[in-house]
């Protein structure tokens, strides 16, 4: 199976003025494209599903291969017409965080303190919400949970239009830009029995 290079969910343009046009393309159709093409090259003929290939690679395939899904996440982690987070998301982020407002401060501070390159990630465990970073091309450990929302905090994803102010970058993106449909749509269903 060859690995595509997913087509972005919205025109390059749509983010701005939070992520501009030029980061979009050179982010989407330079730097994801490439993992895509370095992955193919690596995997010459290997028919396994992306996930699967990042369970069992190590080393340049799983850079490749994790880099790929963290970015085909991370668009539909966006959106130029947010909306509001749902009824059932805000008790969420209420039940984990306390607030709306709490959890974006938090995943915001978490963000910025990854060291270097990587993804801060919003997940579900089961019981609850929690923040958890990744450096490089890491991804959360899928079996004991779920991701909803990443944010990339590799230099290419925000240099070209915040230089090296990624609070600025971070802040802007996370409190304007969340696809927060995405994150409702990825929630575990709550059970409706109230006895």
């Amino acid at each position: 199976m060859t690995i595509e290079l997913t087509p972005l969910p919205f025109e390059a343009s749509a983010l701005q003025p939070f992520i501009s046009e030029r980061t979009v393309r050179l982010h989407h159709g330079g730097h994801q494209a490439a993992y895509v093409r370095n992955l193919n090259n690596m995997l010459d003929g290997d028919t396994r599903p992306l996930l699967e290939v990042i369970n069992d690679a190590q080393g340049a395939v799983f850079n490749n291969a994790a880099q790929v899904w963290n970015h085909e996440f991370l668009w539909q982690s966006l959106s130029p017409t947010p909306g509001a987070p749902s009824l059932e998301l805000q008790e969420e982020f209420d039940a984990s965080f306390g607030s709306t407002d709490n959890f974006l401060t938090q995943l915001i501070q978490a963000a910025t303190s990854q060291f270097g390159s990587g993804w801060a990630w919003l997940v579900h465990d089961g019981s609850g919400m929690q923040i958890t970073t990744t450096a490089n091309a890491d991804l959360p450990n899928l079996s004991i949970c779920k991701p909803l929302l990443t944010i990339d905090v590799w230099e290419h994803a925000y240099y070209l239009d915040y230089e090296n102010r990624r609070p600025e970058y971070l802040e802007a993106v996370l409190r304007n830009i969340v696809n927060w449909q995405h994150i409702d749509n990825l929630l575990p269903q709550r059970s409706t029995n109230h006895a």
